[in-house]
């Protein structure tokens, strides 16, 4: 069976731990056609084997819990019971936007139990955020938390509502799931391509991509993130990312289960290292993944005084400052390691444990995926846009874009492009240049500058506007529009707070520009613009600590940030 083939892959790479060039060399994705992770893996080896008693999910702070594999089987089996009641059925579309509380993970369970394809969705999305992703996602059902519950006014009334809760009126209370049978019997089997996660990604476009997965892609793809981890079974694992994005799913769900490790969430209103560092220590936390804002943190406080139980550091996202990895060094003697990946695939690159670390490489290509880099010719360069080769087609690849009617776009040629440039060393390391088009990070976020530059010019003073990123010491970098006002359009104060409101209003706040230039745009021969000469400005300004002539920040209007 499928499942068999899923386990042996699984043990060869936890046996190749250490050694790169046997795994790589060797390692193979497991041919698979039906296959259900959460009844094949989870229940039938996690729940029901040696594991079964063991701590699977631990919550410290808001939403606090501790749930055995076990545990969590049975609940996610009544989870499922009872969505199948209220009608949810295989193929059906769930659009999940809940923080980090044990029914995420229940209903992430329940769902792929069923057949049926989640949504995942951050709790920063706005009401017109939400109405596309109902719009273009094609859902028809939605497990919010009861506070939420007013951004989905409006919406088409036959859409079954479930709030984590007091559950409003016109809402079903998630808690009634669970008074449904323990025992759950599947209407039919599982193919390993049929869809079942839809992931909204930001790309060069107004509007996200919609990236589809199968019970393949990801249960399967994401034994390279178990490897690149260094994940061992009865390990306590604690990532640090927001849910609704596909990294969370990442290391927060399937790599830490795959390994038969504790998946461990600590929840603050506001991010406190002091409080994170603490907490890694009480709980014994033995591997951590964190972005690089939160390494940049971290190292503010006294990490020697912390004696943690830690044994391997990672950071995704962007390439950390070496003096960051110094510090943690320093202290733990340990070395973060960096790795890659993206929404569309698992981790493609890394640095897996045992093997030399190069500041400020992301490392080399991991076990299952072959990797070109190809110049603006599509040749074979030392430098070019990352591809991954198909003649050996990753299972870990979604299954493809979603277009507007519905379809799925297949991925055609014989590389997948990801859109990132990259550098190649004698070695075989990679090292991250940056965006092939003009998205670019932001507090580990990933910001499309078309989508921030069609809000802006829905203001009536702003004729033309360019997004891009200005580095910022915390947050990596922070979205900064330079803006070309109509002939009615002031230069001046009250322009900007006025276009800051309107942002506001429009945006998720991880999405927010936060500084704000009136200028003349510069433009190629054909009249496009030229984002990289802004770019280069503002890197220059950064290094010599100014602001533009003209430059208008968020920090600069009190009755703003108040608001």
């Amino acid at each position: 069976m499928g499942v068999e083939a899923y386990k042996a892959a699984r043990e060869f790479l936890l046996a190749k731990r250490g050694d790169y060039d046997a795994a790589y060399r060797d390692f193979r994705w497991p041919e698979l056609d039906q296959f259900n992770w959460a009844l094949d893996w989870f229940d039938a080896e996690l729940a029901r084997g040696e594991a079964a008693n063991r701590v699977a999910l631990k919550i410290v702070g808001d939403g606090a819990a501790s749930l055995t594999f076990a545990e969590l089987s049975e609940r996610s089996n009544r989870v499922a019971n009872g969505l199948r009641a209220l009608g949810v059925k295989r193929g059906d579309r769930i659009l999940l936007m809940l923080g980090n509380v044990a029914p995420l993970w229940e209903m992430m369970l329940a769902a792929m139990k069923l057949g049926a394809v989640v949504i995942p969705a951050t709790t920063l999305l706005t009401p017109i955020d939400l109405a596309d992703r109902f719009e273009r996602g094609r859902a028809r059902h939605i497990v919010a938390a009861a506070g939420e519950a007013a951004k989905f006014e409006g919406f088409d009334p036959s859409l079954t509502r479930i709030a984590v809760g007091d559950a409003p009126e016109g809402w079903h209370a998630y808690s009634k799931l669970l008074d449904s049978p323990a025992a759950f019997t599947p209407d039919g089997v599982t193919q390993a391509d049929d869809p079942m996660l839809l992931y909204f990604t930001s790309g060069t476009t107004a509007k996200p991509k919609l990236v589809l997965h199968s019970h393949r892609s990801y249960p399967v793809g994401h034994l390279t993130t178990i490897y690149v981890l260094g994940l061992q079974p009865g390990d306590v694992h604690l990532n640090i990312s927001s849910p609704g994005w596909a990294k969370h799913a990442w290391s927060c769900f399937f790599a830490p289960w795959i390994a038969g490790a504790t998946i461990f969430i600590t929840n603050q209103p506001r991010f406190n290292a002091r409080y994170l560092l603490d907490a890694v220590v009480a709980n014994e936390v033995t591997t951590l993944c964190a972005p690089p804002t939160v390494w940049r943190m971290l190292i503010q406080e006294d990490l020697k005084a912390r004696k943690t139980k830690l044994r391997e550091v990672l950071a995704a996202g962007e390439p950390l400052n070496p003096e960051v990895i110094e510090q943690v060094e320093k202290a733990w003697g340990l070395t973060i390691r960096d790795f890659y990946g993206q929404t569309e695939t698992t981790t493609q690159v890394g640095n897996p444990p045992g093997q030399p670390v190069k500041p400020g490489s992301m490392g080399r290509p991991l076990p299952g995926y072959k990797i070109r880099l190809l110049d603006a010719d599509d040749r074979d360069a030392e430098e070019g846009e990352i591809c991954i080769a198909l003649d050996q087609r990753p299972a870990a690849l979604m299954r493809g874009y979603q277009q507007e009617d519905g379809s799925i776009a297949a991925i055609a040629g014989e590389v997948y492009r990801t859109g990132d440039v990259a550098s190649r060393d004698a070695d075989g390391y990679l090292t991250y240049v940056g965006r092939a088009d003009d998205v670019f990070k932001a507090s580990d976020y990933r910001i499309s500058p078309f989508e921030l530059e069609s809000v802006l010019i829905e203001h009536p003073a702003v004729a033309e506007a360019a997004v891009v990123p200005a580095p910022d010491p915390v947050r990596l970098a922070v979205p900064k529009a330079y803006v070309m006002l109509t002939a009615s359009g002031k230069p001046d104060r009250e322009t900007a707070l006025s276009i800051f409101r309107h942002l506001r209003g429009r945006l998720a706040p991880f999405k927010r520009i936060r500084r704000i230039e009136f200028a003349d745009l510069p433009k190629t021969i054909s009249g496009k613009i030229r984002r990289v000469e802004l770019r280069r400005d503002e890197e220059k300004r950064a290094s010599e600590n100014q602001r533009g002539p003209g430059e208008f920040r968020e920090e600069d209007f009190p009755e703003l940030v108040q608001g």
